[in-house]
Protein backbone atom coordinates (compact mmCIF):
# COMPACT_ATOMS: atom_id res chain seq x y z
CA UNK A 1 0.00 0.00 0.00
CA UNK A 2 1.43 3.31 -0.92
CA UNK A 3 0.94 6.95 -1.61
CA UNK A 4 2.75 8.33 -4.67
CA UNK A 5 3.92 11.87 -5.26
CA UNK A 6 4.99 12.76 -8.78
CA UNK A 7 8.10 14.62 -8.99
CA UNK A 8 9.95 17.00 -10.63
CA UNK A 9 12.74 17.76 -12.95
CA UNK A 10 12.55 16.01 -16.28
CA UNK A 11 9.80 13.56 -15.31
CA UNK A 12 6.90 13.39 -17.73
CA UNK A 13 3.83 15.23 -16.41
CA UNK A 14 1.63 12.36 -17.57
CA UNK A 15 2.67 8.72 -17.73
CA UNK A 16 1.85 6.84 -20.91
CA UNK A 17 1.29 3.09 -21.09
CA UNK A 18 3.31 0.99 -23.54
CA UNK A 19 2.32 -2.66 -23.72
CA UNK A 20 3.61 -3.98 -27.05
CA UNK A 21 0.60 -2.57 -28.87
CA UNK A 22 -1.89 -4.29 -26.56
CA UNK A 23 -4.28 -2.22 -24.47
CA UNK A 24 -3.66 -2.49 -20.74
CA UNK A 25 -5.92 -1.15 -18.02
CA UNK A 26 -4.52 2.02 -16.50
CA UNK A 27 -5.36 3.14 -12.99
CA UNK A 28 -9.05 2.25 -13.08
CA UNK A 29 -9.50 1.00 -9.50
CA UNK A 30 -9.65 3.67 -6.81
CA UNK A 31 -9.19 2.45 -3.25
CA UNK A 32 -11.76 3.35 -0.60
CA UNK A 33 -9.36 2.75 2.28
CA UNK A 34 -7.84 5.40 4.51
CA UNK A 35 -4.40 4.30 3.28
CA UNK A 36 -5.27 4.08 -0.42
CA UNK A 37 -3.94 0.96 -2.12
CA UNK A 38 -1.65 1.47 -5.09
CA UNK A 39 -2.30 -1.12 -7.80
CA UNK A 40 1.26 -1.22 -9.02
CA UNK A 41 0.64 -2.86 -12.37
CA UNK A 42 -1.84 -0.12 -13.31
CA UNK A 43 0.51 2.82 -12.79
CA UNK A 44 3.44 1.66 -14.92
CA UNK A 45 4.56 3.32 -18.14
CA UNK A 46 6.13 0.27 -19.75
CA UNK A 47 5.06 -3.00 -18.14
CA UNK A 48 6.84 -5.25 -20.63
CA UNK A 49 9.94 -3.15 -21.29
CA UNK A 50 13.30 -4.01 -19.78
CA UNK A 51 13.58 -2.23 -16.46
CA UNK A 52 17.01 -0.92 -17.45
CA UNK A 53 15.35 0.95 -20.34
CA UNK A 54 12.22 2.03 -18.45
CA UNK A 55 11.23 5.54 -17.47
CA UNK A 56 12.50 7.01 -14.22
CA UNK A 57 9.04 6.79 -12.55
CA UNK A 58 8.88 3.05 -13.35
CA UNK A 59 12.36 2.50 -11.95
CA UNK A 60 11.42 4.47 -8.86
CA UNK A 61 8.33 2.31 -8.34
CA UNK A 62 10.53 -0.79 -8.27
CA UNK A 63 13.04 0.68 -5.83
CA UNK A 64 10.38 2.02 -3.46
CA UNK A 65 8.38 -1.18 -3.46
CA UNK A 66 11.48 -3.20 -2.56
CA UNK A 67 11.97 -0.96 0.46
CA UNK A 68 8.29 -1.00 1.38
CA UNK A 69 8.11 -4.80 1.48
CA UNK A 70 11.17 -4.99 3.72
CA UNK A 71 9.71 -2.29 5.95
CA UNK A 72 6.45 -4.25 6.19
CA UNK A 73 8.47 -7.22 7.47
CA UNK A 74 9.90 -5.16 10.33
CA UNK A 75 13.38 -4.46 8.94
CA UNK A 76 15.22 -1.42 10.26
CA UNK A 77 15.96 1.72 8.28
CA UNK A 78 19.56 0.80 7.45
CA UNK A 79 18.57 -2.59 6.00
CA UNK A 80 15.70 -1.05 4.00
CA UNK A 81 17.96 1.61 2.53
CA UNK A 82 20.65 -0.95 1.72
CA UNK A 83 18.17 -3.04 -0.31
CA UNK A 84 16.83 0.02 -2.11
CA UNK A 85 20.34 1.16 -3.00
CA UNK A 86 21.29 -2.28 -4.33
CA UNK A 87 18.21 -2.29 -6.57
CA UNK A 88 18.85 1.28 -7.72
CA UNK A 89 22.41 0.41 -8.76
CA UNK A 90 21.14 -2.41 -10.97
CA UNK A 91 18.69 0.02 -12.60
CA UNK A 92 21.47 2.60 -13.10
CA UNK A 93 19.89 5.33 -10.99
CA UNK A 94 20.76 7.14 -7.77
CA UNK A 95 18.38 6.80 -4.84
CA UNK A 96 18.08 9.03 -1.78
CA UNK A 97 15.59 7.85 0.83
CA UNK A 98 14.26 8.69 4.27
CA UNK A 99 12.76 5.74 6.14
CA UNK A 100 10.36 5.84 9.08
CA UNK A 101 8.31 3.19 10.89
CA UNK A 102 5.55 3.05 8.26
CA UNK A 103 6.66 5.19 5.32
CA UNK A 104 9.47 5.86 2.87
CA UNK A 105 10.23 9.15 1.14
CA UNK A 106 12.37 8.49 -1.91
CA UNK A 107 13.92 10.58 -4.68
CA UNK A 108 15.51 8.90 -7.70
CA UNK A 109 17.89 10.58 -10.14
CA UNK A 110 19.27 9.78 -13.59
CA UNK A 111 20.53 11.77 -16.58
CA UNK A 112 16.97 12.88 -17.48
CA UNK A 113 16.10 14.43 -14.13
CA UNK A 114 14.53 13.31 -10.86
CA UNK A 115 11.37 11.66 -9.57
CA UNK A 116 10.13 11.67 -5.98
CA UNK A 117 7.46 9.63 -4.28
CA UNK A 118 6.16 8.67 -0.86
CA UNK A 119 5.04 5.13 -0.06
CA UNK A 120 3.42 4.12 3.21
CA UNK A 121 2.00 1.21 5.19
CA UNK A 122 -1.33 1.22 7.06
CA UNK A 123 0.17 -0.62 10.02
CA UNK A 124 3.38 -2.27 11.15
CA UNK A 125 4.39 -5.75 12.23
CA UNK A 126 7.10 -8.39 12.09
CA UNK A 127 7.50 -11.08 9.43
CA UNK A 128 11.00 -12.53 9.38
CA UNK A 129 10.20 -14.88 6.51
CA UNK A 130 9.31 -11.88 4.34
CA UNK A 131 12.60 -10.22 5.28
CA UNK A 132 14.42 -13.41 4.30
CA UNK A 133 12.55 -13.68 1.00
CA UNK A 134 13.25 -10.04 0.20
CA UNK A 135 16.96 -10.41 0.93
CA UNK A 136 17.09 -13.39 -1.43
CA UNK A 137 15.19 -11.38 -4.04
CA UNK A 138 17.65 -8.50 -3.74
CA UNK A 139 20.56 -10.90 -4.26
CA UNK A 140 18.78 -12.26 -7.33
CA UNK A 141 18.21 -8.73 -8.61
CA UNK A 142 21.92 -8.00 -8.25
CA UNK A 143 22.81 -11.04 -10.37
CA UNK A 144 19.90 -11.22 -12.85
CA UNK A 145 17.96 -7.96 -12.53
CA UNK A 146 19.44 -6.34 -15.62
CA UNK A 147 17.42 -8.78 -17.73
CA UNK A 148 14.09 -8.34 -15.90
CA UNK A 149 11.17 -6.38 -17.30
CA UNK A 150 9.36 -3.85 -15.16
CA UNK A 151 6.42 -6.23 -14.90
CA UNK A 152 8.67 -9.11 -13.88
CA UNK A 153 10.04 -7.11 -10.94
CA UNK A 154 6.53 -6.47 -9.69
CA UNK A 155 5.41 -10.07 -10.28
CA UNK A 156 8.26 -11.33 -8.10
CA UNK A 157 7.31 -8.84 -5.39
CA UNK A 158 3.63 -9.78 -5.75
CA UNK A 159 4.52 -13.35 -4.80
CA UNK A 160 6.27 -12.19 -1.64
CA UNK A 161 3.64 -9.63 -0.67
CA UNK A 162 0.69 -12.00 -1.07
CA UNK A 163 2.33 -15.05 0.52
CA UNK A 164 0.24 -16.31 3.42
CA UNK A 165 1.60 -16.52 6.93
CA UNK A 166 3.42 -19.73 7.72
CA UNK A 167 1.44 -20.47 10.89
CA UNK A 168 -2.29 -20.80 11.52
CA UNK A 169 -3.76 -18.84 14.47
CA UNK A 170 -3.73 -21.91 16.73
CA UNK A 171 -0.07 -22.55 15.91
CA UNK A 172 0.86 -18.95 16.68
CA UNK A 173 -1.11 -19.22 19.93
CA UNK A 174 0.79 -22.38 20.84
CA UNK A 175 4.06 -20.55 20.18
CA UNK A 176 2.95 -17.70 22.44
CA UNK A 177 1.93 -20.16 25.15
CA UNK A 178 5.23 -22.03 25.06
CA UNK A 179 7.26 -18.81 25.01
CA UNK A 180 5.45 -17.30 27.98
CA UNK A 181 5.58 -20.50 30.04
CA UNK A 182 9.32 -20.68 29.41
CA UNK A 183 9.64 -16.99 30.24
CA UNK A 184 7.91 -17.57 33.60
CA UNK A 185 10.39 -20.32 34.49
CA UNK A 186 13.33 -18.08 33.59
CA UNK A 187 11.90 -15.40 35.87
CA UNK A 188 11.80 -17.93 38.72
CA UNK A 189 8.37 -19.54 38.40
CA UNK A 190 7.48 -23.16 38.99
CA UNK A 191 5.10 -25.67 37.36
CA UNK A 192 1.88 -24.06 38.62
CA UNK A 193 2.77 -20.58 37.36
CA UNK A 194 4.00 -22.07 34.08
CA UNK A 195 0.77 -24.01 33.53
CA UNK A 196 -1.38 -20.95 34.21
CA UNK A 197 0.78 -18.75 31.98
CA UNK A 198 0.70 -21.37 29.21
CA UNK A 199 -3.10 -21.40 29.19
CA UNK A 200 -3.43 -17.63 29.49
CA UNK A 201 -0.90 -16.79 26.81
CA UNK A 202 -2.37 -19.40 24.47
CA UNK A 203 -5.87 -17.95 24.66
CA UNK A 204 -4.63 -14.36 24.66
CA UNK A 205 -2.35 -15.00 21.70
CA UNK A 206 -5.19 -16.60 19.78
CA UNK A 207 -7.53 -13.67 20.45
CA UNK A 208 -4.88 -11.17 19.39
CA UNK A 209 -4.05 -13.09 16.20
CA UNK A 210 -7.72 -13.41 15.17
CA UNK A 211 -8.23 -9.68 15.67
CA UNK A 212 -5.08 -8.84 13.71
CA UNK A 213 -6.20 -11.08 10.84
CA UNK A 214 -9.39 -9.01 10.71
CA UNK A 215 -7.32 -5.82 10.45
CA UNK A 216 -8.62 -4.30 13.68
CA UNK A 217 -6.72 -1.40 15.16
CA UNK A 218 -3.46 -2.49 16.71
CA UNK A 219 -3.78 -1.25 20.28
CA UNK A 220 -7.27 -2.77 20.57
CA UNK A 221 -5.78 -6.14 19.56
CA UNK A 222 -3.11 -5.75 22.23
CA UNK A 223 -5.57 -4.75 24.94
CA UNK A 224 -8.04 -7.55 24.20
CA UNK A 225 -5.28 -10.15 23.95
CA UNK A 226 -3.80 -9.12 27.29
CA UNK A 227 -7.21 -9.03 28.98
CA UNK A 228 -8.02 -12.53 27.74
CA UNK A 229 -4.61 -13.83 28.83
CA UNK A 230 -4.86 -12.39 32.33
CA UNK A 231 -8.41 -13.62 32.93
CA UNK A 232 -7.62 -17.12 31.70
CA UNK A 233 -4.54 -17.21 33.96
CA UNK A 234 -6.73 -16.40 36.96
CA UNK A 235 -9.40 -18.91 35.92
CA UNK A 236 -6.91 -21.75 35.48
CA UNK A 237 -5.28 -20.86 38.79
CA UNK A 238 -8.67 -21.19 40.51
CA UNK A 239 -9.31 -24.53 38.82
CA UNK A 240 -5.94 -25.89 39.91
CA UNK A 241 -6.71 -24.57 43.38
CA UNK A 242 -9.54 -27.10 43.77
CA UNK A 243 -6.97 -29.90 43.57
CA UNK A 244 -3.98 -28.05 45.01
CA UNK A 245 -5.19 -25.33 47.43
CA UNK A 246 -1.69 -23.87 47.65
CA UNK A 247 -1.95 -22.90 43.96
CA UNK A 248 -3.98 -19.84 44.95
CA UNK A 249 -0.81 -18.38 46.47
CA UNK A 250 1.14 -18.58 43.19
CA UNK A 251 0.32 -15.13 41.83
CA UNK A 252 3.80 -14.07 40.75
CA UNK A 253 3.46 -15.70 37.32
CA UNK A 254 0.39 -13.62 36.48
CA UNK A 255 2.36 -11.14 34.41
CA UNK A 256 3.96 -13.96 32.40
CA UNK A 257 0.68 -14.69 30.64
CA UNK A 258 0.81 -11.39 28.72
CA UNK A 259 4.49 -11.19 27.83
CA UNK A 260 3.75 -12.34 24.26
CA UNK A 261 2.74 -8.75 23.42
CA UNK A 262 5.98 -7.15 24.62
CA UNK A 263 7.29 -5.48 21.41
CA UNK A 264 10.86 -6.70 21.59
CA UNK A 265 11.45 -6.45 17.85
CA UNK A 266 10.71 -2.71 17.42
CA UNK A 267 12.17 -1.96 20.85
CA UNK A 268 15.55 -3.45 19.93
CA UNK A 269 15.58 -2.25 16.31
CA UNK A 270 14.82 1.30 17.49
CA UNK A 271 18.12 1.30 19.35
CA UNK A 272 19.97 0.03 16.29
CA UNK A 273 18.36 2.71 14.11
CA UNK A 274 19.34 5.43 16.57
CA UNK A 275 22.89 4.05 16.61
CA UNK A 276 23.01 4.60 12.84
CA UNK A 277 21.52 8.12 13.26
CA UNK A 278 18.28 7.07 11.57
CA UNK A 279 16.59 9.14 14.25
CA UNK A 280 13.20 9.39 12.57
CA UNK A 281 12.84 5.63 12.27
CA UNK A 282 14.39 4.95 15.66
CA UNK A 283 12.21 7.45 17.48
CA UNK A 284 9.01 6.25 15.81
CA UNK A 285 9.81 2.61 16.59
CA UNK A 286 10.51 3.52 20.20
CA UNK A 287 7.24 5.43 20.56
CA UNK A 288 5.35 2.55 18.94
CA UNK A 289 6.94 0.04 21.32
CA UNK A 290 6.20 2.22 24.34
CA UNK A 291 2.56 2.62 23.30
CA UNK A 292 2.15 -1.17 23.24
CA UNK A 293 3.95 -1.59 26.57
CA UNK A 294 1.81 1.07 28.24
CA UNK A 295 -1.42 -0.40 26.84
CA UNK A 296 -0.53 -3.95 27.87
CA UNK A 297 0.66 -3.11 31.37
CA UNK A 298 -2.30 -0.81 32.08
CA UNK A 299 -4.78 -3.53 31.07
CA UNK A 300 -2.93 -6.10 33.20
CA UNK A 301 -2.85 -3.71 36.17
CA UNK A 302 -6.55 -2.88 35.80
CA UNK A 303 -7.54 -6.55 35.95
CA UNK A 304 -5.18 -7.29 38.84
CA UNK A 305 -6.60 -4.34 40.79
CA UNK A 306 -10.09 -5.83 40.58
CA UNK A 307 -8.98 -9.14 42.10
CA UNK A 308 -6.37 -7.75 44.49
CA UNK A 309 -3.23 -9.31 42.96
CA UNK A 310 0.22 -7.99 43.83
CA UNK A 311 3.42 -8.59 41.83
CA UNK A 312 4.93 -10.90 44.43
CA UNK A 313 8.35 -12.50 44.29
CA UNK A 314 8.63 -16.06 42.98
CA UNK A 315 9.08 -18.82 45.52
CA UNK A 316 12.43 -20.70 45.46
CA UNK A 317 12.44 -23.82 43.28
CA UNK A 318 15.14 -25.65 45.22
CA UNK A 319 16.99 -26.88 42.11
CA UNK A 320 20.65 -27.87 42.06
CA UNK A 321 22.98 -25.60 40.04
CA UNK A 322 23.39 -28.26 37.34
CA UNK A 323 19.65 -28.88 37.01
CA UNK A 324 18.97 -25.14 36.99
CA UNK A 325 21.53 -24.55 34.22
CA UNK A 326 20.13 -27.39 32.10
CA UNK A 327 16.56 -26.17 32.50
CA UNK A 328 17.60 -22.59 31.73
CA UNK A 329 19.17 -23.73 28.47
CA UNK A 330 16.06 -25.73 27.55
CA UNK A 331 13.58 -23.01 28.53
CA UNK A 332 15.60 -20.30 26.78
CA UNK A 333 15.48 -22.36 23.59
CA UNK A 334 11.73 -22.93 23.94
CA UNK A 335 11.10 -19.26 24.69
CA UNK A 336 13.07 -17.93 21.74
CA UNK A 337 11.61 -20.58 19.43
CA UNK A 338 8.10 -19.58 20.51
CA UNK A 339 8.72 -15.89 19.94
CA UNK A 340 10.21 -16.70 16.52
CA UNK A 341 6.97 -18.48 15.61
CA UNK A 342 5.14 -15.25 16.46
CA UNK A 343 7.49 -13.50 14.04
CA UNK A 344 6.58 -16.02 11.27
CA UNK A 345 10.06 -17.55 11.18
CA UNK A 346 10.43 -20.92 9.42
CA UNK A 347 11.20 -23.79 11.79
CA UNK A 348 14.88 -23.91 10.80
CA UNK A 349 15.27 -20.18 11.42
CA UNK A 350 13.37 -20.38 14.71
CA UNK A 351 15.54 -23.29 15.88
CA UNK A 352 18.70 -21.39 14.97
CA UNK A 353 17.54 -18.33 16.90
CA UNK A 354 16.58 -20.63 19.77
CA UNK A 355 20.07 -22.11 19.90
CA UNK A 356 21.71 -18.69 19.93
CA UNK A 357 19.26 -17.44 22.55
CA UNK A 358 19.76 -20.49 24.75
CA UNK A 359 23.49 -19.84 24.97
CA UNK A 360 23.28 -16.06 25.33
CA UNK A 361 20.44 -15.97 27.86
CA UNK A 362 21.91 -18.73 30.02
CA UNK A 363 25.17 -16.78 30.06
CA UNK A 364 23.27 -13.67 31.16
CA UNK A 365 21.43 -15.44 33.97
CA UNK A 366 24.61 -17.15 35.16
CA UNK A 367 26.39 -13.79 35.33
CA UNK A 368 23.55 -12.38 37.44
CA UNK A 369 23.85 -15.37 39.80
CA UNK A 370 27.55 -14.64 40.26
CA UNK A 371 26.88 -11.04 41.33
CA UNK A 372 27.13 -9.15 38.05
CA UNK A 373 24.53 -6.39 37.78
CA UNK A 374 21.53 -7.26 35.57
CA UNK A 375 22.34 -4.33 33.28
CA UNK A 376 25.91 -5.45 32.63
CA UNK A 377 24.74 -9.04 32.23
CA UNK A 378 22.17 -7.92 29.64
CA UNK A 379 24.92 -6.15 27.69
CA UNK A 380 27.15 -9.25 27.72
CA UNK A 381 24.23 -11.50 26.76
CA UNK A 382 23.24 -9.28 23.83
CA UNK A 383 26.88 -9.02 22.71
CA UNK A 384 27.22 -12.81 22.82
CA UNK A 385 23.98 -13.22 20.84
CA UNK A 386 25.20 -10.80 18.19
CA UNK A 387 28.60 -12.48 17.84
CA UNK A 388 27.09 -15.97 17.65
CA UNK A 389 24.51 -14.81 15.12
CA UNK A 390 27.21 -13.36 12.86
CA UNK A 391 28.81 -16.81 12.60
CA UNK A 392 25.48 -18.55 12.01
CA UNK A 393 24.30 -16.04 9.40
CA UNK A 394 27.40 -16.56 7.26
CA UNK A 395 26.86 -20.31 7.24
CA UNK A 396 23.07 -20.51 6.84
CA UNK A 397 22.24 -17.31 4.97
CA UNK A 398 19.47 -16.15 7.32
CA UNK A 399 18.90 -12.41 7.80
CA UNK A 400 20.92 -11.28 10.79
CA UNK A 401 17.97 -9.49 12.39
CA UNK A 402 15.86 -12.67 12.28
CA UNK A 403 18.39 -14.37 14.57
CA UNK A 404 19.70 -11.59 16.80
CA UNK A 405 16.46 -9.88 17.81
CA UNK A 406 14.41 -13.02 18.69
CA UNK A 407 17.37 -14.38 20.62
CA UNK A 408 17.39 -11.39 23.00
CA UNK A 409 13.66 -10.61 23.10
CA UNK A 410 13.53 -13.00 26.03
CA UNK A 411 15.90 -10.64 27.88
CA UNK A 412 13.46 -7.70 27.73
CA UNK A 413 12.38 -7.01 31.34
CA UNK A 414 8.62 -7.26 30.92
CA UNK A 415 8.15 -8.07 34.61
CA UNK A 416 9.99 -4.89 35.63
CA UNK A 417 7.80 -2.82 33.31
CA UNK A 418 4.63 -4.30 34.80
CA UNK A 419 5.83 -3.70 38.36
CA UNK A 420 6.56 -0.08 37.45
CA UNK A 421 2.98 0.42 36.24
CA UNK A 422 1.55 -1.48 39.22
CA UNK A 423 3.29 0.77 41.74
CA UNK A 424 2.35 3.79 39.66
CA UNK A 425 -1.28 2.72 39.97
CA UNK A 426 -0.95 2.45 43.74
CA UNK A 427 0.68 5.91 43.81
CA UNK A 428 3.91 4.42 45.14
CA UNK A 429 6.16 6.86 43.32
CA UNK A 430 9.43 5.58 44.78
CA UNK A 431 8.65 1.95 43.95
CA UNK A 432 7.46 2.86 40.47
CA UNK A 433 10.55 4.91 39.64
CA UNK A 434 12.84 2.15 40.94
CA UNK A 435 11.37 -0.42 38.55
CA UNK A 436 11.25 2.05 35.66
CA UNK A 437 14.94 2.81 36.05
CA UNK A 438 15.81 -0.88 36.31
CA UNK A 439 13.83 -1.69 33.17
CA UNK A 440 15.16 1.25 31.17
CA UNK A 441 18.78 0.45 31.99
CA UNK A 442 18.42 -3.14 30.78
CA UNK A 443 16.51 -2.07 27.66
CA UNK A 444 19.26 0.42 26.80
CA UNK A 445 22.03 -2.15 27.16
CA UNK A 446 20.38 -4.75 24.90
CA UNK A 447 20.69 -2.81 21.60
CA UNK A 448 24.04 -1.49 22.79
CA UNK A 449 25.38 -5.04 22.98
CA UNK A 450 23.88 -5.98 19.61
CA UNK A 451 25.22 -2.79 18.05
CA UNK A 452 28.75 -3.48 19.28
CA UNK A 453 28.60 -7.02 17.92
CA UNK A 454 27.37 -5.70 14.57
CA UNK A 455 30.11 -3.07 14.43
CA UNK A 456 32.77 -5.69 15.16
CA UNK A 457 31.56 -8.17 12.54
CA UNK A 458 30.02 -6.07 9.74
CA UNK A 459 32.37 -3.55 8.05
CA UNK A 460 29.52 -1.96 6.06
CA UNK A 461 27.45 -1.30 9.19
CA UNK A 462 30.52 -0.14 11.10
CA UNK A 463 30.96 2.98 8.95
CA UNK A 464 28.57 5.92 8.92
CA UNK A 465 28.30 5.82 5.10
Amino acid sequence: MAQREAGARGAEPTRRAHHAGVHRTRHTRLSQRNHMTVHWHEVLDAHDSLAMQASLPDKSSIVCRVGLLLLAGGAGAWRVREAMNATAKVLDITCSSDVSLTSIECSCFDETGSFSEVVSLPTTGVNTERIWNMERLVRRIESEGAGFTVGRFHELMDEIEHAKGRYAPWQAALGAAAACAAFVFLLGGGPIEMACAFAGAGVGGYVRRIMLDRHLTHLACVGCGVAAACMVYLAVQRLIGFAVPAALDYNAGYIGAMLFVIPGFPLISSGLDIAKLDLRSGTERLVYALSIIVTATLVAWLISSFVGLRPDEFQPLGLSPLALAALRIAMSFVGVFGFSVLFNSPASMAATAGGVGAIANTLRLTLVDTGVTPEAAAFVGALAAGLLASVVVRRLGFPRISITVPSIVIMVPGLYLYRAVYFMGTVDVVGSMEWIFRAVMIILFLPLGLGLARALTDPAWRHCN
